[in-house]
C-alpha cells in the first residue's frame, strides 16, 4: 500500500501585530527609554566677532629695523582711485571788482582809499576807465573784505558813509560828490 499523504493548503494568516502585554505599572524613579537622536544638521556659522572700538589714543609704534621692509597696506577691491591733486598754477584767484558809474570829466580820474590788501587811507589806488562813465579796479584775494571810499584825482572825497565788499565779491557803486 501506498501511503498517501494529503498535504492541506494553508494560507497564511494575515500578518498582524502580536498583541502586546499589558504594560506594567512604573515607579516614579523609573526612566523613560533614552530616545535616539534624530539625523543632525549642519552647525551654522559662528557669529561674526564684534570689532572693539578704536582706542582714542595712538598707540606708539616700535621702530622697525631698516632691514625689515613694511608690508604693503592691504588695498579694498571696491576702492576708487584717489583724485588728482590740483596743481596750484591751474587754481583760480579770486578777485574781487569795483566798479564806479559816473562821468567825471575829460582829463579827470578816479581812485579808491580804504582798508583790505592793496588799500590804503594815506594813498588812493587809481581805477581803470572803461568807458565814459564806467571806473573799475580789481582787487586780489584776501581774507576778509574791504572797506573803501571814491576820489576824483585822488583830491575830492565822495559824500555819504564807506563803502563796503566782500572778498571776492562784485559791487557796482554810484558816487556822489559835493
Amino acid at each position: 500500500m501506498k501511503k498517501t499523504t494529503a498535504k492541506s493548503k494553508v494560507s497564511p494568516a494575515p500578518a498582524t501585530k502580536p498583541a502586546r502585554p499589558p504594560a506594567a505599572p512604573r515607579s516614579p524613579a523609573a526612566k523613560a527609554p533614552a530616545k535616539v537622536p534624530a539625523k543632525r544638521k549642519a552647525p551654522a556659522a559662528p557669529p561674526v566677532p564684534v570689532a572693539a572700538p578704536a582706542p582714542t589714543a595712538k598707540p606708539i609704534a616700535a621702530p622697525v629695523p631698516a632691514h625689515v621692509p613694511s608690508p604693503a597696506p592691504a588695498r579694498p577691491a571696491a576702492a576708487l582711485p584717489a583724485p588728482a591733486p590740483v596743481p596750484p598754477a591751474s587754481r583760480r584767484p579770486v578777485v574781487t571788482t569795483i566798479t564806479a558809474r559816473i562821468n567825471v570829466g575829460f582829463g579827470n580820474a578816479l581812485h579808491l582809499r580804504g582798508e583790505g590788501p592793496g588799500l590804503s587811507w594815506d594813498r588812493g589806488v587809481p581805477m581803470e576807465c572803461i568807458a565814459a562813465d564806467l571806473w573799475r579796479l580789481n582787487l586780489g584775494e584776501s581774507a576778509r573784505g574791504y572797506t573803501f571810499k571814491v576820489l576824483v584825482n585822488d583830491l575830492t572825497w565822495n559824500s555819504g558813509p564807506d563803502y563796503t565788499v566782500a572778498s571776492g565779491g562784485v559791487v557796482n557803486v554810484t558816487p556822489v560828490f559835493p
